[in-house]
């Protein structure tokens, strides 16, 4: 028996390997306090003031409030400010623009409301009147990724008796752009006064999620709108037609506006930095490096989440400003508007099945911000911590990156990223597997954080697949190294299997970690899903994994469990865990990437009942989101008559979670390309969990491909390259 470690709140102190000094992260995530041993990143946020931090693709926005820090440290008196709840609002995004709003419609300058370009709020108040009335809410749409609806009704006529006479909608798009369109049912024509109120307080959205963003600037009328400006920025909204009065001291715009019997009229706002030409987002642009796939089936549910993951998949897109060709994903919004590394990169391995362009584009992106030599951390790619929940200190994403690195290269390839792109981009996956070696040196497992941190279960499932993926890489261009990270693989599953595997009455469990004094950390985590994620080598194969069969079945047995499966998707942390928190990012909630994840895992090593469980639980919960999946929700046990309950600080759309859907269609068809060989291997999942599925407009081997999977789980190839073989 393996006793349990005292949790560090309820022992008040906290063990040495989880002590760091906080610093403000670029990339990281105001959602939960930030403790790290590890220089400042390359930014992907905005202002940071160390000199490494401006290193790197600076991205539009990532919020990091500087007073958040956390209660237990010495700094720490003041609680971490409480954020915007963002779960009741309409999120519009078409990076770097966002449009936020709560489902009335009107902007009342509170919380997060406002059009955003850059992480900068240009306007947060815009109240609409008509006749000195607000019309009535009755329904506010998402009518796409970048764009919502909202209409409200209202009584312009005493004639009308109860029902409204006069529609008001309005359309508000992601790129600053708002139309008010009135439309009269009235018998008589209509003359109506209509007043729209406006606002800002050009704050940063780090400002707004510290809760420091500050009074209303004083406005002042610029050409046919109104003006705002600081020291270092203005911002202005210019309305079509221009208004018949302009009060800057009010910050009001005026029209009177002619309704004939059954008429319409409309006003357009545009909002933008002073000076700025029309936004032009990068998912919008004709090369978008993503495959506009398609799906549809049996299951209603199928054709709307897809569709609705790539278009917000195409809204987090941005360009690396020095080499706008290349182009990556935003973790998230609101919060995460900027690079996170490994999120980054985690997503665009899972979206190889849109084609390789956006794995190329982030993989050059970060191998230019890669540490060079000398020193410990030469090869690595830099990231921000993150939470661990209260068992273990923050994760190190520095170290997943630069495992993941490779992992995504030597994927991307295989899906048909062209050989000289693969080469150009070699060095640097080599520069990271020789920091993974060098790192372990004599040892076996890889601590993260390094050099004092736990042996963590996921990261030496992520260094596993990385020595594995990488000597395969190697091999295809004759690189030296591959006998070396094969042998290190081979001693790293043999002694795996008997420090980590935790034996108890019910079969045992994977250890969440083992503390550098070689005790084990017992919870049950989804982090153990990573031991299910082994990597695509030749002929459609996948890599194998650090547990034995016996091992991977009492795994799936216990994921399948209510302890860990919510009905909805999996718990960040078993419910008999201390510490469970069905609210906690990494304690409890469900947290889509990882269930994906589960569900592929689960299905490739054949395991499709308790894989279908978590899928079909998955889809249940898109379909009370809207079919567009939060990056996590609350892990309470499912009922017949409850729907999931929303994290009020998850981000919506998520990187991760939408290139999810991506992953778990693919999984279903079971597609394994290995484009250098030109063959691709299907392995559908046989009992056809969702009944007849086809998915068009993937890519793989840089041309089309659509696969069909029939009700009997028989896939069948129904586009494909001319050159392309199907494997056995």
């Amino acid at each position: 028996m393996h006793q349990q470690p005292t949790p560090p709140s309820a022992a008040g102190e906290r063990p040495p390997w989880s002590r760091h000094t906080p610093f403000p992260t670029a990339g990281a995530d105001p959602r939960t306090p930030k403790t790290a041993d590890l220089p400042p990143t390359p930014s992907a946020g905005p202002r940071l003031s160390s000199p490494a931090a401006q290193a790197g693709p600076p991205s539009p926005v990532t919020a990091e409030p500087r007073a958040s820090r956390s209660p237990r440290t010495p700094q720490g008196n003041r609680p971490t400010p409480e954020l915007p709840p963002t779960h009741t609002a309409l999120v519009c995004v078409a990076l770097p623009g966002l449009a936020i709003s709560e489902e009335p419609g009107q902007l009342a300058g509170r919380g997060l409301d406002g059009f955003y370009r850059g992480g900068r709020r240009l306007l947060s108040r815009c109240q609409v009147r008509v006749a000195g009335r607000e019309a009535l809410p009755v329904q506010a749409t998402m009518t796409g990724a970048d764009s919502a609806r909202f209409v409200g009704t209202l009584r312009a006529s005493s004639a009308a008796g109860p029902d409204p006479d006069v529609v008001v909608e309005r359309t508000r798009h992601a790129d600053g752009t708002e139309r008010i369109t009135l439309r009269s049912a009235a018998l008589r024509p209509l003359r109506l006064p209509v007043e729209v109120a406006l606002g800002t307080d050009l704050a940063e959205l780090a400002a707004i999620a510290a809760g420091a963003a500050g009074p209303e600037l004083p406005a002042s009328v610029h050409d046919s709108g109104l003006r705002w400006a600081t020291a270092d920025t203005a911002a202005c909204v210019t309305a079509d037609p221009p208004p018949s009065d302009a009060l800057a001291s009010a910050g009001l715009l005026r029209w009177e506006l002619e309704l004939p019997p059954g008429g319409t009229a409309a006003v357009e706002l545009r909002v933008r930095p002073e000076g700025a030409g029309p936004l032009r987002p990068a998912g919008h642009a004709a090369t978008s490096p993503l495959a506009p796939a398609r799906a549809a089936g049996d299951d209603y549910r199928v054709a709307p989440l897809l569709h609705s993951a790539v278009a917000d998949l195409q809204a987090l897109l941005l360009r690396d400003p020095g080499h706008p060709s290349d182009t990556y994903l935003a973790a998230g919004v609101p919060w995460r508007c900027g690079l996170a590394p490994a999120e980054a990169l985690a997503a665009a391995r899972m979206t190889l099945p849109l084609g390789t362009r956006l794995a190329a584009g982030t993989l050059r992106i970060l191998a230019r911000t890669q540490l060079q030599g000398p020193g410990p951390r030469a090869g690595m790619i830099p990231g921000p911590r993150r939470d661990a929940g209260p068992h273990l200190p923050p994760s190190c994403t520095g170290t997943e990156a630069t495992l993941l690195f490779p992992v995504l290269l030597a994927e991307a390839r295989r899906w048909g990223l062209p050989e000289q792109e693969t080469q150009e981009l070699l060095p640097a996956a080599e520069r990271c597997l020789t920091w993974l070696r060098t790192t372990v040196g004599d040892g076996t497992y890889l601590p993260d954080p390094y050099p004092t941190g736990p042996a963590r279960c996921e990261t030496q499932a992520h260094a596993h697949r990385a020595a594995l993926l990488g000597a395969d890489l190697l091999d295809a261009y004759d690189r030296p190294g591959t006998t070396e990270l094969r042998q290190w693989a081979q001693t790293l599953r043999t002694t795996f299997r008997a420090d980590f595997w935790l034996e108890d009455r019910g079969g045992g469990r994977p250890a969440a970690a083992r503390a550098p004094d070689g005790r084990p950390v017992p919870h049950l985590a989804a982090t153990a899903v990573h031991l299910l994620d082994t990597g695509l080598l030749g002929a459609g194969s996948l890599a194998p994994g650090l547990l034995d069969k016996v091992h991977t079945e009492h795994l799936a047995r216990l994921l399948a469990t209510p302890v860990m499966d919510a009905g909805w998707g999996l718990r960040g942390l078993g419910t008999k865990e201390a510490g469970h928190n069905p609210f906690g990012h990494r304690t409890g909630a469900v947290r889509v990437h990882e269930t994906a994840l589960a569900v592929a895992g689960l299905a490739a090593a054949g395991y499709e009942r308790e894989a279908a469980g978590l899928l079909k639980g998955l889809l249940e919960a898109a379909e009370h989101f809207g079919h567009r999946l939060p990056e996590m929700f609350a892990g309470e046990q499912r009922s017949a008559t409850a729907a999931p309950l929303p994290h009020p600080a998850a981000c919506r759309p998520a990187a991760t979670a939408a290139a999810s859907v991506v992953l778990l269609f693919t999984t279903l068809a079971g597609i394994r390309p290995d484009a250098p060989a030109r063959t691709v291997t299907l392995r559908p999942v046989r009992s056809a969990p969702l009944g007849e599925l086809g998915l068009t407009g993937l890519r793989v081997a840089g041309a089309p491909f659509a696969v069909r999977i029939s009700r009997l789980g028989l896939a069948m190839v129904e586009e494909a390259a001319d050159d392309l073989q199907l494997g056995a």
